[in-house]
């Protein structure tokens, strides 16, 4: 994909009237660090000159738009994802310590948080208040509420912090060896297209409704194509060389799909509802964007990972997969980290309004803190500055 591709597909996907500026290419900076983009670098840098002064980056691969960023955005990425991941120790010469930064700064907060919670019960009296009627023997509000706030949202503290590092994947711990799926052999063979196939014209005017993208798919031994409109669902599935609509057959899906591992099939589950592993996310969330339809396969394999495998059975099209280890991680990262549970997800906005009370408790128990321990420190530097020799 060379500057002309990639100026082409940003004016394709901004609007001819918009002007676009390309700003090179680049392997990974600020807004681009997420590990989906892998697959798309080099990224192409596109500023468009709109009102929102939108960065654009094209895939080096396809050639596509995979990432857009408004000015807005960009902003708030700074507030929020910069400071939450420490990326400033990313692409500069602290780059190959920035895991272990984390990590071993996720460790000590975990032991300042245990540390912090038992002294805090210790100090509380339960049965009989103080002197100066409080259960808390400190004075000041700073400390007073310090300790109060501590122990109210610990354990919140602690399960966020641990998640977080959970989400690291410290030292490869959630790393298990699983061989990778053989799509290949699922799908027949790699995909290709050839001029004899439907034109691009001809499968538009045989898919229903305003179709918005039109992707090729090689699918249990099938060149499909999968048209899609702009309102979102699963989109119609075309046979790419005769246009017409195509009906997967599920007794060869299900065939195609026991090639996926070398190991045999246990049973395929029906999925008609969400589950605590098969469940969607709004797309602005840490874990959302992706397609979840219903109903869906899940593939069950008899391997030493105990693998699943989801699959669309209405395109033939890979989900995800799972496996014992996944779900672990699932429950210590995705379940304590983003509280992803369907109870709270299905009862918005009881899930917004949850998570931003926790998050406004932690807050306060953090900024609390930051304010004693800088009173500390001060003194402790004026006390050294006072008994410093002349």
């Amino acid at each position: 994909v060379d500057r002309a591709h990639a100026l082409a597909s940003a004016a394709a996907f901004a609007g001819p009237a918009v002007a676009a500026d390309h700003e090179g290419s680049i392997d990974e900076d600020a807004f681009t660090h997420s590990r989906g983009l892998d697959a798309h670098r080099p990224l192409h840098r596109v500023q468009l000159a709109d009102a929102d002064h939108t960065l654009l980056y094209v895939s080096g691969t396809t050639g596509e738009v995979v990432r857009d960023a408004p000015r807005t955005e960009r902003l708030w990425n700074y507030a929020g994802a910069w400071i939450h991941w420490l990326y400033p120790f990313r692409g500069n010469m602290f780059n190959p310590y920035w895991s272990d930064i984390v990590n071993w700064l996720s460790v000590i907060g975990i032991g300042v948080t245990l540390a912090g919670t038992v002294v805090g019960i210790m100090r509380w009296r339960f049965t009989h208040a103080y002197k100066s009627g409080s259960h808390s023997p400190y004075q000041g509000f700073m400390m007073r509420w310090h300790h109060i706030t501590g122990l109210l949202f610990a354990l919140v503290t602690l399960t966020w912090i641990f998640s977080g590092l959970m989400s690291m994947n410290p030292w490869r711990i959630f790393d298990n060896g699983a061989p990778a799926l053989r799509a290949q052999a699922m799908h027949g063979g790699p995909l290709a297209i050839s001029s004899q196939q439907a034109s691009s014209q001809a499968l538009l005017a045989a898919a229903s409704g305003e179709v918005q993208e039109l992707r090729w798919t090689r699918t249990a031994g099938q060149t499909l194509v999968l048209a899609s409109g702009s309102g979102g669902g699963r989109p119609t599935v075309l046979n790419a060389a005769t246009a017409q609509a195509h009906v997967p057959d599920s007794d060869a899906l299900k065939t195609a799909a026991a090639r996926l591992l070398p190991d045999p099939v246990a049973r395929i589950d029906v999925l008609t509802a969400y589950d605590l592993h098969y469940y969607e996310r709004e797309p602005h969330t840490m874990t959302g964007g992706a397609e979840k339809p219903l109903p869906v396969w899940r593939v069950v394999f008899g391997d030493a990972h105990a693998t699943w495998v989801h699959i669309d059975p209405a395109t033939g099209a890979v989900l995800g997969r799972t496996d014992s280890t996944r779900r672990l991680n699932r429950w210590l990262f995705g379940m304590l980290h983003s509280w992803d549970w369907l109870p709270l997800l299905d009862r918005r906005p009881l899930w917004d309004i949850v998570l931003i009370a926790l998050s406004l408790g932690g807050a306060a128990l953090s900024l609390t803190g930051v304010v004693i321990g800088w009173r500390r420190l001060g003194r402790k530097l004026r006390t050294a500055r006072v008994r410093r020799p002349a």
